[in-house]
């Protein structure tokens, strides 16, 4: 897979390298000559020049990109490139920083952003998977489809300690994608058994959460 990203910091640069590291072919674009260390992920391809410029865009050749990253500290930034790369460029998946949580509700498919990721909102999520069991948690937003990606912790004392998954009357719109328990992922077969502490990950639309709650009894 091709990824590019726009902004070289310490956050492109550290998504760059995870991306090289499992294999993917990765661009950096960094406007700023300060930011600009080619030696500090060499296995990346790097472009001095302005993101949000479609010149520099066509010349590096994003229009060959599976997915572009907005990774910049600059929101406006990041709404313009992203907007320029499905706009302009037909990039498939568009993936957009949200530096200040009071402007997450622009990172929408109207500026052609489909993953918007919000650093606060994650760690905020991720406090609360840690210390709810028995609530479900909301991790991540698909902007493009509208569906979250929320958790369930089943407490102890759950009602649905062995009973099997095809048990689950789970609401349209609604999808039990994995089962983490201990070191394991699972990916739930109707005949699995639940077990008290596994960790339930849905996919689902805003509108069927509540329901999602009233089937496994909370």
């Amino acid at each position: 897979m091709r990824v590019a990203i726009a902004g070289a910091g310490a956050v492109g640069r550290s998504i760059a390298t995870e991306l090289v590291d499992a294999g993917h072919v990765v661009m950096l674009i960094e406007r700023e000559s300060g930011q600009f260390m080619p030696e500090t992920v060499e296995q990346a391809d790097w472009v001095l020049g302005d993101a949000c410029e479609v010149s520099t865009l066509e010349e590096s050749g994003i229009q060959l990109c599976d997915v572009v990253i907005a990774a910049t500290g600059d929101d406006k930034v990041n709404l313009v490139v992203s907007l320029l790369a499905k706009t302009e460029f037909a990039v498939r998946r568009v993936v957009a920083r949200v530096n200040n949580p009071a402007n997450e509700w622009l990172f929408t498919d109207s500026w052609g952003v489909d993953v918007a990721v919000s650093t606060p909102r994650m760690l905020a999520a991720m406090v609360e998977e840690a210390v709810s069991v028995g609530d479900l948690v909301r991790l991540m937003t698909f902007r493009q489809s509208q569906a979250n990606l929320v958790e369930l912790t089943l407490p102890e004392e759950t009602p649905l300690a062995g009973r099997p998954v095809r048990d689950l009357n789970l609401p349209r719109d609604a999808a039990l994608v994995t089962i983490l328990r201990g070191d394991r992922v699972i990916v739930p077969q109707p005949e699995d058994p639940l077990e008290p502490g596994d960790e339930l990950l849905f996919v689902a639309h805003a509108d069927v959460e509540s329901d999602i709650r009233t089937a496994l009894g909370y």
